[in-house]
């Protein structure tokens, strides 16, 4: 057990010099979890093992898939049906259009830029298309943008573009099976009784130091999670589809939202960021970068042709729009997790598979850094942010705040 308290040390002192950095870098934290995981596996690769900082130890790679669960479950529990009915237009185009444009601009550009087989090209084409609901959903935390309408829409886009990329991969690559329709059925099923089973559950058993609440939203969302890896899914997409379905239970007890987060952001999502930084191989883009690149330039450029004038036609100020361009340009858990078939399944080589994954890692830090720095909608964060922002480089607050607080 010495290794393994050793370890976690390391992986949450990491964290927390993340955490340190995006509040002196003014950058989101996510962002800077995954720039910390890059750094740390080069410089402590290098200096004591490739293996050193344990990325495939399996109790890191269960802490790394649990946060990606519960922040897709908490993502999807912030989806307003209310906001949803009067957006889903906008939703659904700007959800479609970030899609398509990606998946198809990448594929061609994999297949005849880079000389890449059909299959691999479709591959790329797939794991370029994703937008990061986890990313897009720290941001929101973070600047208080999930309690507006135009945050809520805006994972409602995410969530659309991300079902067309597990679509297209299903239908492109993975056979449908006797699993995958016992795995569509038990989540219709869980989808159905969960809303009506909830709210009863937890009027009943809630409010208990024990925390009944927790343990029954984890168990559903890991005992589906186990369904959807033995039908060769993956378990996030059962954890966002459970989260809509109970936005109305879950989503307004504030007080759960908030003791989930504390243990999502607190302990999971590092090891999910941090872990996803580390698989960069930045020596590797040294000698080979024209893959890379290409599939970065082509995701971020087809992504502002298609979203950028859907935006505009839904009458988006041009900031807020490119804003919102920029985020549906964010991937990271499905494109990974589409690499990662394409390599394990034989569709792509050691080598395109170090691209994607460094292409959508990459895609995942540098246009949400850009809409941060020079797109943020100034007048959608709540007043308490803005007073934050504008604090004096000191880092106290104004005096009349102080006085206030005092």
């Amino acid at each position: 057990m010495t290794e393994i308290w050793a370890l976690a040390a390391l992986w949450l002192a990491l964290a927390l010099l993340a955490a340190l950095l995006s509040i002196w870098l003014k950058v989101a934290n996510a962002l800077s979890e995954i720039a910390v995981g890059t750094v740390a596996q080069l410089v402590l690769g290098a200096a004591f093992g490739v293996a050193f900082l344990g990325a495939d130890h399996a109790w890191i790679k269960f802490l790394a898939g649990a946060g990606a669960i519960v922040l897709t479950f908490l993502a999807g529990a912030e989806l307003d049906p209310d906001v949803f009915r009067r957006k889903w237009k906008e939703a659904s185009a700007v959800g479609l259009i970030s899609f398509f444009a990606p998946f198809l601009g990448c594929a061609a550009a994999a297949r005849w830029g880079l000389g890449w087989s059909v299959e691999a090209s479709w591959l790329a084409g797939v794991a370029m298309s994703t937008t990061s609901v986890a990313v897009v959903y720290a941001v929101m935390i973070e600047f208080g943008f999930n309690a507006t309408d135009y945050g809520k829409t805006v994972l409602a886009a995410c969530f659309i573009t991300d079902l067309g990329t597990v679509v297209a991969l299903g239908l492109i690559f993975a056979p449908f099976t006797l699993k995958t329709l016992l795995f569509v059925g038990g989540l219709a099923a869980a989808a159905l009784a969960l809303p009506w089973l909830t709210p009863r559950f937890f009027r009943r058993f809630g409010g208990r130091p024990s925390e009944l609440e927790t343990k029954f939203l984890l168990l559903f969302l890991f005992g589906l999670g186990a369904l959807a890896g033995w039908a060769d899914s993956e378990a996030v997409l059962p954890a966002y589809v459970l989260g809509m379905m109970l936005a109305g239970t879950v989503g307004k007890n504030h007080v759960l939202v908030r003791r989930l987060r504390t243990l999502t952001f607190g302990l999971l999502t590092p090891f999910y960021f941090i872990r996803a930084g580390s698989f960069v191989s930045v020596p590797a883009l040294i000698a080979a970068p024209g893959a890379f690149l290409l599939m970065l330039a082509v995701k971020v450029a087809t992504k502002i042709a298609g979203v950028y004038p859907v935006t505009q036609a839904f009458r988006s100020p041009p900031k807020e729009g490119m804003y919102t361009t920029l985020l549906m340009s964010t991937g990271l858990t499905f494109g990974t997790i589409s690499s990662l078939f394409g390599l394990s399944h034989g569709i792509v080589t050691q080598a395109q598979y170090s691209a994607l994954v460094a292409a959508v890692i990459a895609s995942a830090v540098v246009p949400t850094l850009v809409a941060n720095i020079w797109f943020l909608p100034h007048h959608l964060l709540p007043k308490v942010q803005e007073a934050e922002q504008e604090r004096p480089a000191s880092g106290r607050p104004p005096a009349s705040r102080r006085r206030g607080v005092e």
